[in-house]
């Protein structure tokens, strides 16, 4: 079984093109806030999604192959490295954000600003959904797929957004460092070549601390599952066959 799970600002519709190329069955998870509830007395931080995304894995039952994108893939990272006996593999996309000189980038450090973040997200309550695609689409994603991301004017998954990342900060380093050595599942670390939130070098040099593979996707940015999902399956196929 095939695991996808997604970013931020995102949803699970994120994966529907990928996964209709992929060889075998799948399922994309939703994290919890992101056009969903938010549980009853779930803090949103990081090791509280990472709980989440392990008691998801045990109950889909496994070993699975794990895809992460974004935060998904942060979350991938720490799965892999604390409890490779879920995973059969893992492939996951900006890796450099799990290393020692990685610092959050300027819209991560104005959501992890109390008050700043309230104020952005304040701010998105009143934009129409169609602004809001029309920025997505300046970002690269497809026009019929913005669909695919969640208004930022929601103010659950801006709750989530902002404990999350408040959770992350100054660096994931900093909390989750100690467990990047080389995973007992295989790993894939994948690199979007036009992703303005990659890193080429430190993404390459976390590969080699976890013992991974890395795989180049040319002509895409961040969101490469919507933007070419032909590529992305290809490169997963070709790793999760050569597992077999």
């Amino acid at each position: 079984m095939i695991v996808l799970v997604h970013g931020v600002p995102e949803t699970a519709a994120l994966w529907d093109h990928l996964r209709k190329r992929l060889d075998g069955d799948s399922v994309a998870l939703s994290l919890p806030g992101f056009a969903n509830p938010r549980p009853d007395g779930f803090g949103a931080t990081k090791e509280e999604y990472v709980d989440w995304l392990v008691a998801a894995l045990e109950e889909v039952g496994g070993p699975v192959d794990l895809v992460g994108h974004d935060w998904g893939a942060a979350l991938t990272y720490r799965v892999a490295t604390i409890r490779g006996d879920l995973l059969r593999s893992w492939a996951a996309d900006v890796a450099n954000v799990m290393h020692p000189e990685y610092s959050w980038h300027d819209f991560a450090q104005l959501l992890q600003t109390p008050g700043a973040g309230e104020e952005f997200f304040g701010s998105q309550a009143g934009v129409p959904a169609s602004d809001l695609a029309a920025g997505y689409e300046a970002m690269g994603v497809p026009a019929a797929d913005t669909g695919g991301l969640v208004p930022l004017g929601d103010p659950v998954m801006a709750s989530c957004i902002m404990d999350l990342y408040r959770s992350a900060g100054p660096r994931l380093f900093r909390d989750w460092g100690d467990a990047m050595t080389p995973t007992s599942a295989p790993g894939l670390v994948l690199h979007a070549a036009d992703d303005p939130f990659g890193e080429e070098r430190l993404s390459g040099e976390v590969a080699i601390m976890l013992g991974a593979r890395a795989a180049t996707l040319t002509g895409v940015g961040h969101w490469w599952a919507l933007q070419d999902p032909e590529q992305a399956a290809t490169v997963l196929n070709g790793f999760h066959a050569s597992l077999s």
